[in-house]
């Protein structure tokens, strides 16, 4: 285990460590900012032109000290894993993995400090200034910078890096009995279900709240001015995008097949502006039905209320299923 966290050590210097993926309207296929431990490649000449017009900073390698010192530790750390398995001293093993763990926390705060540094500080001369506004890319996630959505993931060398960190957890639980420990109790077992709660927590996406008046919608560009009939989508990296009309969410996932969406939110038409999740919302459709763009549908969270207002304006029940097909 200890010469397979040596390889992957030594390979992440050769690939890409971690990834910006930039998207917007004008750049349909995207724009890439990939991070090695020697350089940054990708789209930059691109990426800095952008950054220009903002007054952020351009990006080159010859800026980051880190860039000249990351091969060499990352061999030091591959060296010092070969070592240890020669040496089978648990010492060593616990000193190794001690020492990837204080990187990992050194090297997530270099790396926030470079992001926030690089999008607050910015050229007051720039063509485009936006009062209060930064341009600070995600540390990992998704984010909207202007009109750009930002995704900041880990690349092959980045796994691999991470990789390297679980192996070693799994020697130092090993090598110090506490695996036979846990096989005797029931911790095993509570472990692995907090493990998976938490997977499922982080996985979770929430709406965000539909700023009426201010936000516009995603399909027909029209302002979001009431709360009753409006929608939201989130796709599985993070991105929010807002409706005003349940039907304009619906047609725009027909336009925009290659969007991957992890969850759909409606507003509920008995309340002000409050998104609730369409597959547990009960829908109604009829001609009498006014909604901004005339889509004729409106959602509820409460299956009475649902059907009182379905007497009201004369209109069919449907369910989510439905209404995603109509």
């Amino acid at each position: 285990m200890l010469l397979v966290v040596m390889v992957l050590l030594l390979s992440s210097i050769f690939v890409p460590m971690w990834r910006i993926e930039l998207s917007a309207p004008q750049y349909p296929e995207g724009l890439v900012l990939k991070l090695h431990a020697n350089k940054i490649a990708g789209d930059v000449d691109i990426i800095n032109g952008l950054n220009h017009y903002i007054g952020m900073k351009t990006l080159h390698k010859e800026d980051f000290i880190e860039f000249t010192i990351l091969p060499y530790i990352f061999g030091l750390f591959a060296i010092s894993a070969l070592v240890v398995a020669l040496i089978g001293k648990k010492k060593g093993l616990y000193a190794l993995f001690i020492s990837l763990i204080v990187f990992g926390v050194l090297a997530a705060v270099d790396f926030y400090r470079w992001n926030y540094e690089y999008g607050h500080n910015l050229d007051p001369n720039a063509a485009i200034r936006v009062p209060g506004m930064s341009y600070q890319p995600p540390m990992l996630g998704y984010k909207q910078l202007l009109n750009f959505g930002a995704y900041s993931i880990p690349d092959i060398g980045g796994w691999m890096l991470i990789a390297s960190g679980v192996l070693l957890f799994i020697l130092v639980l090993k090598e110090s009995n506490m695996l036979k420990r846990f096989s005797k109790s029931k911790v095993t077992a509570v472990l692995l279900f907090a493990f998976s709660l938490s997977f499922i927590s982080c996985a979770k996406t929430e709406p965000t709240p539909i700023k009426l008046n201010i936000d516009s919608c995603d399909f027909c560009k029209m302002s979001i001015a009431d709360g009753k009939y409006g929608a939201e989508l989130i796709t599985v990296k993070g991105r929010t995008y807002k409706f005003d009309d349940i039907m304009c969410m619906i047609k725009y996932g027909k336009e925009n097949p290659d969007t991957k969406v992890a969850s759909y939110f409606v507003n509920d038409y008995n309340q002000n502006n409050v998104l609730i999740a369409a597959e547990s919302a009960h829908f109604i459709s009829g001609t009498d039905i006014l909604s901004p763009m005339r889509g004729g549908v409106i959602a509820f969270s409460d299956a009475t209320v649902a059907k009182e207002f379905q007497l009201k304006f004369e209109a069919e029940p449907m369910n989510w299923d439905a209404v995603f097909t109509k």
